[in-house]
């Protein structure tokens, strides 16, 4: 059944295809979603005055994923909050007698290993869209607690967004809007590093779902595209987009006028992007990153914006969320930040809401989830984040 607790870690569990699970020795014991009222807590951001503004803004906490009356009517508590950080948070004060907590990547609760421990009613992590780094998987896989997401919810609304962004950069949108908000005119100031997309080298860093819609959107511009994975794409995919794999990262990286970083945050990839690597790359490189901000060393892409050897830098992920008012990449030159916001179109948070509701259902009922929304499921983490 769909909820299971192990009594043991997840150690040693073997790197396997995309979505599925390395083997496990844990003793398992299965745990059913018991009759009788759940505790669901779900830890979204605040939309306030712009909550009444589209009946369909479900991703907020005003909205609550459109499941309140669902929830409610069925004999659950359902209880959403922004308040997640500290001892003192609305959403530590429900620890300990929890089921269920529901988050999402743009405004994430960190679960730490801390809290699995505080936790002796969860079984459920659910996250609202696609990336569940800020969950302690280790820790959870060691706790037996079932974690999941929704998976393909938000690739289209991410892809869409990084293609924007390679624009924004290319063509130095920016300043020239920046232009006309303060009533300057100053062509040659833009035009100085403003280029075509067309003839461009663009690498992305994975090729997963989000990479792959990427550059089936970039075949049009008549770039050359390159990728990097751990796993060749299909190659009729391959062929379609015209992209060529390319297995050595470092190898890569030189070749690209823009990179784009379209994977999970793991211990493997967190702060891969250090200095070092940096120097790798082109100067002027164009770098994009709606993945994850700690993928990236904070202070050296700052250093590396000043310096010019990073061209321009855009994306939605910081580390931590939401941003602190100094965090460095708010004042570098060159950039294009915004908050965390490519994956939460109002047509994917439809997608996402829809599908945490599929998994309570599921879960309600002690059935399987849909195995590619698993991230750890019997002690076991998902191949991508192993």
């Amino acid at each position: 059944m769909a909820m299971k607790r192990v009594a043991t870690s997840a150690a040693g569990a073997l790197a396997s295809p995309p979505g599925s699970f390395g083997s496990s020795s844990a003793l398992i014991r299965h745990l059913h979603a018991s009759p009788g009222s759940k505790k669901i807590v779900g830890v979204f951001y605040k939309a306030n005055e712009y909550a009444s503004m589209n009946p369909n803004f479900v991703g907020c906490v005003e909205g609550a994923l459109g499941i309140r009356d669902w929830l409610t009517s069925q004999g659950h508590q359902y209880i959403v909050t922004d308040d997640k950080e500290g001892p003192d948070s609305e959403l530590e004060k429900h620890i300990p007698d929890l089921h269920v907590l529901i988050s999402t990547p743009f405004h994430p609760a960190y679960v730490t290993a801390e809290r699995i421990k505080k936790a002796k009613n969860l079984q459920l992590l659910l996250t609202a869209g696609i990336g569940s780094d800020h969950i302690d998987l280790n820790a959870a896989a060691a706790a037996g607690l079932t974690v999941a997401e929704v998976t393909g919810s938000n690739v289209v609304s991410v892809a869409e967004d990084e293609l924007m962004r390679i624009l924004i950069l290319v063509r130095n949108f920016l300043p020239g809007y920046h232009q006309a908000v303060t009533g300057d005119w100053n062509v040659a100031g833009i035009a100085y590093r403003a280029y075509d997309l067309e003839g461009k080298t663009v690498g992305t860093v994975g090729a997963g779902r989000i990479g792959r819609l990427l550059l089936q959107r970039l075949k049009p511009f008549n770039c050359n595209l390159l990728y990097h994975d751990r796993l060749k794409m299909d190659p009729e995919l391959e062929n379609q987009t015209g992209a060529k794999f390319e297995e050595d990262l470092d190898a890569m990286l030189p070749k690209c006028d823009i990179i784009v970083v379209n994977m999970p945050l793991t211990d493997k990839t967190r702060g891969m992007f250090n200095k070092e690597r940096i120097a790798k790359m082109k100067k002027g490189v164009l770098i994009v990153n709606n993945a994850r901000g700690a993928i990236m060393d904070t202070q050296a892409v700052a250093d590396a914006c000043s310096s010019g050897h990073i061209g321009g830098y855009s994306g939605d992920v910081w580390y931590p969320q939401p941003a602190p008012k100094d965090h460095p990449w708010r004042y570098m030159p060159n950039h294009a930040m915004t908050p965390h916001i490519s994956g939460t179109t109002i047509d994917a948070q439809l997608r996402y809401a829809a599908g945490v509701k599929d998994m309570l259902e599921r879960y309600f009922k002690g059935e399987e989830f849909p195995p590619q929304h698993y991230i750890v499921k019997e002690g076991k983490l998902a191949s991508q984040y192993q």
